[in-house]
């Protein structure tokens, strides 16, 4: 009976993975092939920056039925587009009434300005700019339009940046929890909040660092959008908040009215019978197919947590990514091969992660560069410690004014949680063997003096590797390097004046910069080459099924009439079953 019970509960389940995914997946292969909707003759675009924005496109072949959302990249490479297409007349930008990331927001105007530049009208629209974020920096994408509507009633908020941090030190304090940590050095504060009641000296000096040339620039560049003076722009921001109407009596935005009002006009002045069409579904309608097999350019795109392995697993549908060191080292040794490539650009938006992980990709770079194929970094709202490491020894590097980067520096330790949970009546016991040291990280006390010695001494060499990388990347001294480290962030544009960065621009700058460097002339196919999963690993992470499950699934498919599943057979005759193993946590991190 428990034989036929599991068999029975295996057949069930297997119906349902038949009749539910593999429908699924067909259902989605089907609309990708069908693709969107044409383009009308006579088309406005309409973007919505309400929804959610990253830098990079989620790599999940799946993840795009998960939620709506945009990223910069795909955003700078339909705007491009959309630049040459007869039939787009204009474009509508729909502004979020909190932040955006100033990284994201400085590539986005300049992919604006590059747009308008082609002579055709470009409308943004706000239903509120509330002190959210890095409000600022949403002003300046719609002072970066022809013109800033505002809807009737609305509040204008945008009076400057602040940020709030969590400090727990009296809280742990209370309930007897040690936060066992070491920084290298002062301005490495991710930790502070486990060790502190406040900001420290060198954390608040950092903070107001950043906040001010962050600010700073938004100012300028919306002034010289809006051809107001910066001063004059300051001020009358920070006497706010306003409503719309008061708004536009300072000269602070161009029109009040309702959305549908902005589109009209818009639509009007495309001609009779325009049409309104998502900007989404244009940036990921069929590009133009590129020809000719002359020189190329690979972008590799990286975003989030760098992190050690492949991605082997997660949800596929998340918009969520992690830098995965082993796929991002294939894709730069996949490039070193590729004759027809001639030059690596390498989009980059982490605040940092693993030290092994970082050395990993950099090896890559390296040996991308010692192939005579220069690699060109472009950063967008991050590029900091760990993401700093990987860019340290690149043939460029390119941020944005805004860009968070440097943060060169580690921290690391343990939370020691006996006491706390001896008040629970919870003891935590340990054994081991071996030396001192071997059981350093257990939760239950604080190092010992003679492990925290070892301890700091592995972050010190850890450390003085960052430095070492810097140096030799930067052209600098290991002294210098030290002076402007610490664990400090700057933006790109103190980056610039450190010597950290190269230029300041964004990531057609960076491809520019890359063309250069490889002596190319003329145009230059870009060729994306970042990692990306299967339609059919996708299948395998949703459903928990092996290759050989997936395999059987998709004949079954075929043998009910659908040629599509064809193509997943052969897909899945070169597949492979990513390893499943579990990550082991680094108890330092360069963030």
């Amino acid at each position: 009976m428990k034989q036929f019970l599991i068999t029975a509960a295996g057949v069930f389940a297997g119906l349902l993975i038949f009749l539910i995914g593999v429908p699924f997946v067909l259902i989605s292969m089907a609309a990708a092939a069908a693709g969107p909707a044409p383009t009308p003759a006579k088309t406005v675009l309409e973007l919505d920056l309400r929804d959610p924005l990253t830098d990079q496109s989620a790599q999940s072949v799946l993840a795009g039925f998960a939620r709506r959302g945009h990223s910069a990249m795909s955003i700078l490479e339909g705007l491009r587009r959309a630049e040459k297409d007869d039939r787009v007349k204009g474009v509508l930008i729909r502004l979020p009434e909190g932040g955006v990331e100033p990284g994201l927001a400085d590539e986005l105007r300049l992919g604006i300005r590059h747009f308008r530049a082609s002579g055709k009208p470009m409308i943004a629209h706000s239903q509120g700019l509330y002190p959210s974020g890095v409000v600022t920096a949403t002003y300046m994408i719609g002072a970066a339009s022809d013109d800033l509507w505002m809807q009737p009633g609305a509040s204008f908020q945008v009076t400057g940046i602040s940020n709030e941090d969590l400090f727990f030190k009296r809280a742990f304090d209370k309930f007897g929890v040690h936060a066992d940590y070491e920084q290298r050095y002062e301005y490495k504060n991710a930790v502070n909040g486990y060790l502190y009641d406040d900001y420290t000296p060198a954390h608040r000096s950092a903070e107001l660092s950043w906040m001010t040339s962050v600010y700073t620039t938004d100012i300028a560049a919306a002034a010289a959008d809006r051809k107001l003076d910066p001063a004059v722009l300051k001020a009358t921001l920070e006497a706010g908040p306003y409503l719309s109407d008061e708004a536009l009596d300072k000269h602070l935005i161009d029109h009040v009215g309702q959305v549908h009002e902005a589109q009209a006009a818009l639509l009007k002045q495309a001609g009779e019978g325009a049409e309104l069409m998502d900007f989404e579904d244009y940036a990921h309608g069929r590009a133009p197919r590129e020809r000719g097999l002359g020189p190329a350019v690979a972008v590799i795109e990286a975003e989030g947590d760098i992190v050690d392995g492949k991605d082997g697993g997660g949800n596929p549908f998340s918009r969520g990514s992690s830098i995965y060191a082993d796929d991002i080292a294939d894709a730069f040794y996949d490039a070193i091969k590729a004759k027809d490539v001639k030059a690596i650009v390498l989009r980059l938006n982490s605040p940092g992660g693993s030290d092994t992980a970082s050395e990993e990709i950099l090896a890559a770079i390296r040996a991308a560069k010692a192939a005579g194929k220069p690699v060109v970094v472009s950063m967008g709202t991050y590029g900091a410690s760990g993401g700093y490491w990987i860019s340290s020894e690149a043939s460029a590097i390119i941020a944005e004014p805004t860009t968070l980067t440097g943060s060169i520096g580690v921290f690391g330790g343990k939370f020691a949680l006996g006491d706390a949970l001896g008040r629970f009546g919870v003891d935590v016991r340990q054994l081991s063997v071996g030396g001192d040291y071997a059981g350093g990280f257990g939760m239950g006390k604080e190092f010992t003096p003679a492990q925290r010695a070892a301890f700091s001494h592995w972050m010190d060499r850890i450390y003085d590797n960052f430095v070492q990388r810097v140096a030799a990347g930067r052209k600098l001294s290991p002294d210098r390097v030290r002076e402007i480290a610490k664990g400090h962030v700057w933006t790109g544009a103190q980056a610039k004046e450190l010597g950290l960065v190269d230029q300041l621009g964004g990531f057609y700058d960076a491809v520019a910069k890359a063309k250069t460097l490889a002596g190319i002339t003329g145009e230059a196919r870009l060729k994306r080459m970042s990692p990306s999963g299967s339609p059919i690993e996708a299948v395998q992470k949703i459903l928990g099924v092996s290759a050989s499950s997936a395999k059987t699934l998709a004949a079954a498919a075929w043998v009910f009439g659908d040629p599509r599943a064809q193509g997943i057979i052969d897909e899945l005759g070169q597949a492979r079953l990513r390893s499943q193993g579990a990550m082991v946590l680094d108890p330092t991190r360069v963030r």
